[in-house]
C-alpha cells in the first residue's frame, strides 16, 4: 500500500519538509477542525433505507449518545445542514416580534442580520470586538424595550470570546424573553448545559468541538421554545422544529438525512464516552490554558503579542492572538502554512492584526506544543 499523501496548502501544494506519515494533528482551524481516521473511515458503510427499522435503530442509538454530551434529558434534534440553518430556525420558531441581539464579533452580528431579514425586529447590544456581554448591562437593554426574545453567541469564533450565557438566560427570562444560544464553538468543548442553565434553544455544528466533518447541526429545543414554535407562523419547512421533534418521536427525521455523517457521527460519540464528557472538557481547558500562557510567555520576552479576550471570557476552543500594528497577521499564517500546519487570520478591521488557534475536538496538549513551537519560530526568529 503506498504512503498518504502528504498535506496540501490551500494552494493545493504540498506543505515543504512534512512527512507523508506525519499530516494528522496538524489542522487548528478554528473550525472545521482535525478529524480522527476511524470517523472517517466510518462513512463508507453502506447506504439503508431512511424510513426503515434500521433507520430507526440507528437514530435511536444516536439520541442514547447526544443526550449525555448535551446534558439533556431533551430529544437533541439532529439537521443534514450547518449550524446556520438550525441559527435560522431559532429565529423562525423563536421570534415572536422583537429580538434584542448580543453583539461582539463576527457571528453574533450574523445572527442580529438573521433576525432582521427574517422581517423581524432587532434592537443590538454591540460591546464591541473582544467584549464580553455583562448580565447587569442586558438587563437594562431588557428593561428599555417590549422584547420577548435574546440571541447570543456563547463562544464567539472571531474574538476568542466567552460569554456567560447561563447568567444572560436568568437576566432574559426575568424579563420575559426566551433566549436563542448558538454554542457552535463551545458545546463539546467546555461546559454548556441547556438544561440546568435553562437555555430556551441550544444549537451547535458538527466540525468545531464535536471533531465531525462539517454538514450536521444540532439543537435542543426547551417546552418554552417548542410553544414558540407552535405560535409561529414564519418557521418554514425545512427547518420547523414542530417536524423534528415530530420525527424524532417516531425515529426518523422530517428529511433525507446525511446518512454517511450520521455513521460518522455513531462512530464519535463512541469515541466522545469512552473519554468522558469531563476529561473532554479538562483536555480542552488544558489546551486553551497553555495558549494563553504562551502569549503570556512570549509577550513577557517582548514580542508584542496579546490575547483579545479578556481573562475570566476565554473561549476554551478558539485563542485570538492580536499582533502589534500592521504587523501582518496574514504572513504568519502563511509561513507557519509551509511549514505544515494550519491556523486562521483574524475577521473583519481585525483580519491581518490577528490569528486564530483552533484548539479543540480531538487535539492534544502534546501537539499543541509542536504549533506553537512553529509559531514561535516564524514570530521570533
Amino acid at each position: 500500500m503506498s504512503a498518504p499523501d502528504a498535506p496540501a496548502l490551500s494552494g493545493g501544494q504540498p506543505a515543504a519538509n512534512v512527512r507523508a506519515d506525519d499530516r494528522l494533528g496538524r489542522f487548528f482551524l478554528p473550525g472545521p477542525t482535525e478529524v480522527r481516521p476511524d470517523v472517517l473511515a466510518a462513512q463508507v458503510k453502506p447506504m439503508i433505507g431512511h424510513r426503515g427499522p434500521e433507520m430507526s435503530a440507528l437514530m435511536e442509538r444516536l439520541q442514547d449518545g447526544l443526550r449525555p454530551l448535551f446534558r439533556t434529558e431533551w430529544p437533541v434534534l439532529v439537521s443534514t445542514s450547518s449550524a446556520t440553518g438550525f441559527m435560522e430556525a431559532a429565529v423562525r420558531n423563536g421570534v415572536e416580534r422583537r429580538a434584542l441581539a448580543l453583539v461582539n464579533g463576527a457571528f453574533s452580528e450574523r445572527f442580529a442580520a438573521m433576525v432582521r431579514e427574517s422581517g423581524l425586529e432587532v434592537e443590538t447590544l454591540d460591546v464591541g470586538w473582544g467584549g464580553v456581554h455583562e448580565p447587569s448591562r442586558v438587563a437594562e437593554a431588557l428593561a428599555r424595550g417590549a422584547f420577548d426574545a435574546v440571541v447570543v453567541v456563547h463562544s464567539e469564533t472571531s474574538t476568542g470570546v466567552l460569554n456567560p450565557v447561563a447568567d444572560l438566560a436568568r437576566v432574559a427570562h426575568d424579563a420575559g424573553a426566551v433566549i436563542l444560544v448558538d454554542a457552535v464553538t463551545s458545546l463539546g468543548g467546555s461546559p454548556v448545559e441547556p438544561d440546568a442553565w435553562q437555555l430556551d434553544f441550544t444549537l451547535t455544528g458538527s466540525q468545531k468541538a464535536l471533531a465531525l466533518p462539517p454538514g450536521l447541526a444540532f439543537g435542543v429545543a426547551q417546552p418554552a421554545m417548542l410553544e414558540r414554535a407552535r405560535r409561529s407562523t414564519r418557521r418554514g419547512t425545512y427547518f420547523d422544529l414542530l417536524e423534528f421533534e415530530a420525527q424524532l418521536e417516531k425515529k426518523q427525521t422530517p428529511n433525507t438525512p446525511a446518512l454517511s455523517l450520521l455513521y460518522a457521527l455513531e462512530r464519535q460519540l463512541a469515541n466522545i464516552a469512552a473519554e468522558g464528557l469531563d476529561a473532554r472538557w479538562a483536555r480542552h481547558r488544558a489546551m486553551a490554558e497553555r495558549t494563553w500562557r504562551w502569549v503570556e510567555e512570549l509577550a513577557r520576552r517582548g514580542v508584542a503579542v496579546r490575547v483579545l479576550a479578556p481573562e475570566g471570557a476565554r473561549a476554551w476552543t478558539v485563542t485570538c492572538v492580536c499582533m502589534p500594528g500592521d504587523e501582518g497577521a496574514a504572513a504568519l499564517v502563511r509561513r507557519v502554512a509551509a511549514r505544515g500546519w494550519t491556523i486562521a487570520g483574524g475577521y473583519g478591521d481585525l483580519k491581518d492584526r490577528m490569528f486564530r488557534i483552533g484548539h479543540m475536538g480531538d487535539h492534544t496538549v502534546a501537539r499543541l506544543e509542536d504549533l506553537l513551537g512553529v509559531i514561535e519560530e516564524e514570530l521570533v526568529g
